[in-house]
């Protein structure tokens, strides 16, 4: 199920009837909670009942796990795509800070992902696209106001916000605590 469409458009072709819809993005975001908890090996019967829908459900959307996988991780990137478009409005700092917020929470359910995935896959290609072509003008803006360290490109502070993400803290607020400290290295200072 390699969902590619070119930017303009979502990453995923959802179903398109509503009720069809409702089991397709059920499907997705208990695949996402459950990778994310389990690791993709997960059983597919407790995502199916999670989501609330059948085994048969699952796979009519589905047909393998590496096809749920691929949309949980193209899902992810879409609302990353999005939440830039709806960040764009604020002000340069607010718009960067507020889409890397949205990021950090993708980037638990990317770790876990990543490995299962084709690196080589146009799905995957296609993400990192979609991606920086969200981001960058994020990113450009805050530099252009003066707000992020000018030394920083998109790549560097994605890799410094998966690496610090990534990390095993020893609770939701230390994490919070030290990512929200990376952040704020990134400002510039006057």
């Amino acid at each position: 199920m390699s969902a590619v469409v070119d930017s303009t458009d979502s990453l995923i072709r959802r179903p398109g009837r509503a009720d069809a819809r409702r089991n397709f993005d059920a499907l997705l975001t208990s695949a996402r909670a459950t990778f994310t908890e389990q690791g993709t090996s997960a059983a597919l019967e407790e995502i199916a009942r999670r989501a609330g829908v059948g085994i048969g459900t699952l796979y009519r959307n589905f047909p393998t796990r590496e096809a749920l996988i691929e949309a949980v991780y193209l899902d992810g990137i879409d609302e990353l795509v999005r939440a830039a478009d709806a960040v764009a409005g604020l002000p340069p700092w607010e718009a960067f800070e507020s889409w890397l917020w949205r990021y950090i929470d993708y980037a638990a359910t990317k770790s876990v992902l990543i490995s299962a995935i084709n690196n080589e896959s146009p799905a995957l290609q296609s993400c990192r696209r979609a991606f920086y072509d969200a981001a960058q003008p994020l990113f450009d803006r805050a530099i252009a106001a003066g707000q992020l360290r000018a030394d920083a490109s998109c790549q560097d502070i994605m890799r410094l916000i998966s690496g610090v993400a990534g990390v095993t803290f020893s609770d939701a607020d230390q994490r919070l605590r030290v990512l929200a400290m990376a952040i704020d290295g990134l400002r510039t200072r006057n």
